[in-house]
This record gives structure tokens, C-alpha cells and sequence, in this order.
């Protein structure tokens, strides 16, 4: 059965990008000693990526002619018009993340869904008690400000750890399962 996943990065202080959306800070880190493989092994389990419009125009800014995920279907949660990649299967939508969980899981199959970010879509899963595991690299960094890894509407009920794992150049990687949101909150 398909587990929709946060699989993220944030600085020590809870930011996943500046307020101008660079991620200069978070570059430094790429080939440190078990991304490579932490980042392989969560990506050989995706079936369906879902991501934030901004998140699209970024990789569209920085990587025009190199689409990151060719052979995944991609949903784009956008209020912009945007074009995809020639060769891509990418879907973009409007609405509530609930009305499309079941394509979600279709596409996914008996593989994962990958909420890529932001932060903002992310929070909208978990709000919504359908976010079932957050996977965060705390990188050793401080932005100081910066978007939120999970701009949520009130507090959580308490998170699973479920593993954590020390990896090159201080980074913690801890895998989290979410409950369901209590109602009464």
C-alpha cells in the first residue's frame, strides 16, 4: 500500500529554503557520505511525486533541460500556467490535496508518494491527516529565517521516530511517522 512521504532537508533551525528561495546553503552539502545512497534507496520506492508550483519553477529556473524525474508521474499542485518538459508526465492541478489522493496512490502503485515540497503543500498533507512519514535531513546550518519545513495550522500530535541515522559532514537523518490529527485540535 502506498505511503504518501515528506522526504525533505532543513537547516538546525527548521528551514528548508531562504526567503528568496536559495538553496546555495544546502548545495554544500551534495556527495556527503550516505546521501547518495539514503537518496537511491527512498527514490527506488517512489511511484508519484507530488510538488508546490514554486517548487516546479524552481527546478525549471536551474534546471531547464534536465527534468529530475523523467520516468516518475508528476503532479503539480500550481494557480500559474506553466508548460511541462517535452517527454515528461507531468500533471498540473488546482484544489484541495484530498481531491486527488486516490490518483495519487493509482499512479504510485505499490510504490510511495513523494510530496517534494514545499513546505506549504506538505503542511496541506498533513493537515489533512494524510501525510504518513516525514524523512528530514537536519543539515548543520542556521538560516536564521526562511521557509518553514512545515508550515502547519496548530501543533502535531506526537511524531514515531522510527530510525535515525548519522551521515557525512553532520547531518542527522531521522524518519518520523505521523499520526492522524486529532480532531479536537
Amino acid at each position: 500500500m502506498s505511503r504518501i512521504q515528506y522526504f525533505v532537508a532543513a537547516s538546525i533551525d527548521g528551514f528548508i529554503a531562504t526567503t528568496k528561495d536559495d538553496l546555495a546553503w544546502l548545495l554544500e552539502f551534495d556527495g556527503f557520505e550516505g546521501g547518495k545512497e539514503s537518496y537511491e534507496n527512498f527514490m527506488a520506492a517512489v511511484g508519484c511525486i507530488v510538488m508546490g508550483g514554486e517548487t516546479f519553477a524552481w527546478l525549471m529556473e536551474h534546471e531547464p533541460d534536465n527534468w529530475p524525474y523523467p520516468s516518475t508521474p508528476c503532479y503539480v499542485f500550481t494557480r500559474h500556467e506553466h508548460v511541462a518538459p517535452a517527454g515528461t508526465d507531468i500533471t498540473f492541478v488546482r484544489g484541495p490535496v484530498q481531491e486527488f489522493i486516490q490518483d495519487f496512490k493509482d499512479h504510485a502503485g505499490e510504490k510511495n508518494v513523494w510530496v517534494v515540497g514545499g513546505g506549504n503543500l506538505a503542511a496541506q498533507f498533513a493537515d489533512a491527516g494524510l501525510l504518513d512519514e516525514l524523512i528530514l535531513s537536519v543539515t548543520p546550518v542556521v538560516l536564521g529565517e526562511g521557509k518553514r519545513l512545515l508550515p502547519l495550522k496548530g501543533p502535531t500530535t506526537p511524531l514515531e521516530l522510527t530510525a535515525s541515522r548519522t551521515m557525512g559532514r553532520g547531518i542527522v537523518e531521522l524518519r518520523y511517522t505521523l499520526a492522524a490529527p486529532d480532531p479536537t485540535r
